[in-house]
């Protein structure tokens, strides 16, 4: 019979080999699932792996996806390495969107030219006020951070339609919940004329040189690994639980705040209803598929903005649901999670010993 096997030490080719295997398993599943739909696989397959990357323009709208994902999952991976689980980056995500904006709509024509600085540093910090309640609440109350950071997701979308229906509305909108066109001094300047392609790609991987350098080579990085690998040998060592508690949630939301403010004051230009995507939850599915390291969650994000575009053009032109993102996002983590079982067990098949009962009755049968 086929069983699972610990081995007895983790297996470092799986570490790597199982993020791929639960990609292959996924885009099975996802033909087995065109299938049943009555549509083309090849057809729903392209629009999720070819057509975000068949030109110039594809490629631009990819980064434009990829950059909140990968910057929210930069602040995560301190949180999980450090064993802090916040589930909250949606929430960080829509608070640093919201300050963002409240600046934003300050600008005038005698504002500076680098007012979108001011922009995007005040995003930053609504971000970090957001988590920075669910680090008191741990701190103080030992508050389950994974309830209190979800919850505060729905608090921070309310307080978001509340001020985009009522105070913050523009009044030649239309009567469309949204404030204004921010002025061009509050927008972030752009990379690429023609693209939506902006400076946010820049200081994502500026993000990503920065956490691979603090989490491998500085006493603080390597303070905060000790903490989620081993509390009791970080307790020893002198290392502070509540400083590393403070650090992982202030960076996480810093990370997720800064990601708002990008989105709001470059691709959309505006705070609407619509700007809680669901860029912090995927952004955990980034974390664990990169192996929480930088170079990792690089591809992994830009698989995860892959996602996001094919289930927008499977909703357009295959008449496709718009909820297909999330269920291929939700495969490629359950994947994943089954996958990982191979780093630490080992298949292995062992034919079951028959009993001298049934060969008695074997002998007989024959």
């Amino acid at each position: 019979m086929l069983r699972l096997e610990p081995r007895a030490q983790s297996s470092v080719f799986w570490r790597f080999a199982s993020p791929l295997l639960a990609l292959l398993i996924t885009v099975v599943i996802g033909v087995l699932l065109f299938t049943a739909l009555g549509k083309d696989p090849v057809k729903g397959l392209s629009v999720f792996f070819w057509e975000p990357i068949k030109s110039v323009y594809a490629l631009s709208e990819l980064l434009v996806k990829a950059t909140p994902l990968l910057l929210i999952a930069l602040g995560l991976a301190v949180c999980f390495r450090s064993n802090i689980w916040n589930i909250g980056a949606e929430g960080q995500f829509v608070m640093g969107a919201i300050f963002a904006a409240g600046v934003a709509l300050q600008a005038d024509a005698s504002s500076p030219a680098g007012f979108w600085v001011a922009v995007l540093l005040s995003g930053t910090l609504g971000g970090m006020l957001w988590a920075g309640i669910t680090a008191a609440l741990r701190d103080w109350f030992n508050a389950s951070e994974i309830l209190v950071s979800l919850m505060m997701v729905y608090v921070a979308i309310m307080i978001l339609n509340f001020l985009v229906f009522g105070p913050w509305k523009d009044p030649l909108g239309y009567n469309f919940p949204q404030t204004k066109t921010f002025e061009t001094l509050s927008q972030i300047p752009k990379l690429i004329p023609g693209t939506r392609v902006n400076i946010g790609v820049i200081l994502t991987l500026l993000g990503v040189a920065g956490l691979w350098a603090f989490l491998f080579r500085t006493h603080a990085g390597f303070a905060q690994q000790v903490g989620g690998l081993a509390p009791h040998a970080a307790r020893f060592a002198g290392f502070s639980s509540r400083r590393a508690l403070w650090l992982a949630l202030l960076c996480s939301g810093a990370s997720a705040g800064l990601a708002g403010a990008l989105e709001v004051a470059g691709p959309l230009r505006q705070l609407t209803p619509f700007v809680p995507v669901g860029y912090g939850f995927a952004a955990i599915i980034v974390v664990f598929v990169g192996r929480l390291h930088p170079i990792g969650m690089v591809f992994s994000a830009i698989l995860m903005s892959m996602f996001y575009i094919g289930g927008e053009l499977a909703q357009s032109r295959l008449g496709m649901p718009r909820s297909l993102t999330g269920v291929f996002q939700g495969l490629l983590l359950f994947s994943l999670l089954a996958c990982d079982t191979l780093m630490m067990y080992k298949l292995s098949w062992k034919s079951t010993p028959s009993s001298p009962a049934s060969a008695k009755a074997m002998k007989e049968v024959l």
